[in-house]
């Protein structure tokens, strides 16, 4: 994966919490995906949440996409962190918003400040946990009745690695997520399996419904960038 300039502020927000904000850029043109066929200056803004219990992987799959960075020993997030990412499809440029929300029950509570307005969620298991399964059909469910409408929502069984430990079949996996009109796809933060694939599917998504809708509770801003190009961009 290709990175580019790398910089780094401390974010404070609402909760007292600290965070820790990423700004990469990466091309991922090398990957197996159709061509989209929109205008060269087209750019969408995303807010993009992910949500699963303690111990699924969640900051891990960003850190893997963002960085290419992987850690056996990572810490719990406390609240959330925030992460922006710039992801260049071959006719459009995308720029993920990314809310990393911690995965404790004492956290719960907090979680609907982060996922309000996102135009794209991330639910992630565990496929060596059962218990993180049915958690991730909770917080499906609760998007469905709380989150937009228009929502562009992935299921992702992370930590592909551990099929010696598997409990959660992937056409368990894969039937709910059928069910419910969900992307699906299997994952592994440590080997890289298949993370670059999940954003870019969630870009390619965006992208070919964006701005020809507009989503109830989001905020699309048409503005004007260097060169002539246009920003959509969706807030809170």
């Amino acid at each position: 994966m290709a990175a580019g300039a790398n910089t780094q502020s401390s974010i404070n927000v609402t909760g007292g919490f600290n965070f820790q904000a990423e700004n990469l850029t990466v091309g991922l043109h090398n990957l197996p995906f159709q061509r989209l066929n929109l205008p060269e200056e087209e750019n969408l803004q995303v807010k993009l949440v992910l949500l699963g219990d303690m111990g699924t992987g969640k900051t891990s799959i960003v850190l893997r996409f963002i960085k290419g960075q992987y850690f056996d020993c990572q810490e719990s997030t406390i609240g959330a962190a925030f992460f922006s990412q710039i992801l260049s499809l071959n006719d459009a440029t995308v720029k993920f918003d990314i809310w990393d929300t911690a995965g404790q029950e004492r956290y719960h509570s907090l979680a609907p400040m982060y996922y309000r307005g996102a135009a794209a969620a991330i639910v992630v298991y565990d496929i060596s946990s059962t218990d993180s399964f049915t958690r991730a059909k909770r917080w499906v469910e609760e998007l469905q009745r709380q989150g937009n409408p228009y929502l562009v929502m992935a299921l992702v069984g992370n930590k592909a690695d551990l099929e010696t430990k598997r409990k959660v079949e992937a056409e368990e996996g894969m039937q709910y997520a059928e069910e419910n009109g969900l992307y699906f796809l299997e994952t592994s933060a440590k080997t890289a399996q298949n993370i670059n694939e999940l954003f870019y599917e969630m870009a390619t998504r965006l992208v070919k419904i964006w701005p020809s809708r507009n989503p109830s509770g989001m905020n699309l801003n048409n503005q004007s960038l260097d060169g002539g190009r246009r920003r959509f961009c969706c807030s809170i």
